[in-house]
């Protein structure tokens, strides 16, 4: 790709999105205190009835954005049902959004596990007790699973769960705003080519 048809994001040039993402995610982990990787995740189910909720994002790479979860929580069931999703950052010490669209497929059982063996040994235990998003009579139904799943494993490996890992949103669509005075934002769109794979940049009206 020449100079002059080089897609520009302010002064910079990124021909794929990844690029200019990793700029902003860099400049909020070092601005957007807690959570710069707090994200709003939206599904629908079988009957296009939305539901959103926030997440953590866990990596990024050309592949796409992902997060973990149960996999019989109700988000996990309604990407089951309806596997397109909608991610949204807002970073506002930035005065910046992304917003991502995309198809949801599970990560391999690999890249759940290696995820999994690093994170804290009560978060792992969680998993395990954690019947996401069923009803419980009290506090005391979670605490009484998280002590069975503490002496069932004991001082041993955790390992993890079948109904528990990771998600990755492959994009097609993604967008970037960021303020502007008097309500005059700048929109950047990038959609992805079918056909070549590559990405088309946009402006759009704010």
């Amino acid at each position: 790709m020449d100079e002059k048809n080089t897609p520009k994001i302010g002064h910079e040039a990124h021909a794929v999105p990844f690029d200019l993402f990793d700029v902003w995610f860099n400049e909020a982990k070092n601005k957007e205190k807690p959570y710069p990787d707090a994200m709003t995740l939206a599904t629908a189910d079988a009957n296009g009835r939305p539901s959103a909720r926030i997440v953590l994002l866990k990596g990024f790479d050309e592949r796409g954005f992902v997060f973990y979860t149960n996999y019989e929580s109700r988000k996990g069931d309604q990407l089951a049902e309806n596997s397109f999703a909608a991610l949204c950052f807002h970073w506002k010490s930035l005065e910046k959004c992304v917003r991502i669209e995309g198809a949801v497929t599970r990560v391999d059982g690999a890249e759940s596990d290696e995820y999994f063996a690093s994170r804290p040994r009560g978060s792992q235990l969680g998993a395990w007790a954690s019947i996401q998003s069923r009803p419980m009579s009290g506090r005391f139904d979670l605490e009484k699973r998280v002590a069975e799943f503490t002496a069932k494993f004991g001082l041993g490996k955790v390992p993890r769960p079948e109904h528990w890992g990771g998600f990755r949103l492959i994009p097609d669509r993604i967008e970037f705003w960021s303020e502007g005075k008097f309500r005059l934002h700048d929109r950047q769109l990038y959609t992805r080519d079918a056909e070549d794979k590559g990405w088309n940049l946009q402006k759009l009206f704010p």
